[in-house]
């Protein structure tokens, strides 16, 4: 996909490989064709080192996914049968819940073909591996917005995605449309499992990748992202923060603190607010007033970051 309007729907008139348009009969489902070059780009360069970019278009609207996918999940989820999503391009799908969850098979069905290939080719043990997602679920405007309680707060979801009890959603930039999960995969390196609470951010792939590789940065611009290697050898504890710009909204993350500001309708930026994300991961409690200091310190650091990255010209 080269056009945002065209990616909507996943039976599309074409597609693009490279600089060529390849022409398709509106039957082909994107998502298998787009996943077959990617196996077939691995086995081709597998006697040399490698690098596979593979932005994975599904789950996404509109919820298309082939019927041997979403017939499991229309036993499972008989209720919204009588649902009928809408989207662009005129799709109309019957019962999108069960169709989410099919995308979501199919996605991991594709993984899992992917990783089996590695082990096929007999690389999979030096190769770096990073998967995880681009934002948290669309629920503004949703009528359906249901409430429960789970991880200790009140806990959002739609038959279409949930944030759980994390603030926020799609486009948003308190921790329910910021914070996804993250796997980073390296055999090799990464003898034993674990988990941390340090944050990442896509950023850091292109250091990170640079630096497995053995290439050194280039030293002509500044780099957002960094490194992740002493992470995940063990030797990272804290890291420079992580700044967000989006819609009039701005936020600046660190493993700890988090500030965050709301634009107003003009777009002028109101007061920071304050978080303690390992006391407080649903940001319920503002904490500006009480640590102006830290606050003080996070906009320094923020306005350097937002002049480097130009932040203000993506508004």
């Amino acid at each position: 996909y080269n056009c945002q309007r065209q990616a909507h729907t996943f039976y599309p008139k074409h597609l693009w490989h490279n600089d060529k348009k390849v022409m398709l009969d509106g039957e082909t489902y994107s998502h298998d064709l787009i996943h077959e070059h990617s196996l077939k780009f691995i086995r081709d360069n597998a006697e040399s080192p490698f690098f596979a970019y593979l932005p994975i278009t599904i789950p996404h609207a509109a919820m298309q996914c082939p019927e041997e996918d979403v017939a499991p999940f229309r036993k499972k989820f008989p209720q919204f049968e009588d649902l009928i999503g809408k989207y662009s391009h005129g799709t109309r799908v019957t019962n999108p819940v069960a169709a989410f969850a099919g995308m979501m098979t199919r996605m991991d069905r594709g993984i899992g073909e992917l990783l089996d290939l590695l082990d096929e080719l007999k690389i999979a043990d030096n190769t770096l591996v990073l998967f995880t997602s681009d934002n948290g679920p669309n629920l503004k405007e949703k009528k359906d917005v249901m409430y429960g309680k789970a991880q200790g707060g009140k806990f959002n979801y739609t038959p279409l995605g949930s944030t759980g009890a994390y603030r926020g959603w799609k486009r948003y930039l308190y921790e329910g449309g910021i914070l996804m999960p993250g796997v980073l995969e390296w055999p090799a390196r990464i003898k034993k499992p674990f988990s941390t609470d340090v944050p990442a951010v896509t950023s850091d792939y292109f250091p990170t990748a640079l630096a497995a590789a053995g290439i050194p940065l280039p030293d002509d611009r500044d780099y957002d992202g960094i490194n992740l290697l002493p992470l995940i050898d063990g030797k990272m504890k804290e890291r420079k923060g992580i700044g967000f710009h989006c819609r009039g909204m701005q936020a600046w993350v660190e493993r700890r603190y988090k500030v965050i500001r709301i634009a107003s309708k003009k777009h002028e930026p109101k007061p920071w607010e304050l978080y303690d994300l390992l006391a407080d991961p649903f940001e319920e409690k503002d904490l500006a007033k009480e640590l102006p200091e830290v606050v003080r310190r996070m906009d320094e650091e923020f306005t350097v970051w937002a002049k480097s990255a130009k932040a203000d010209e993506q508004k």
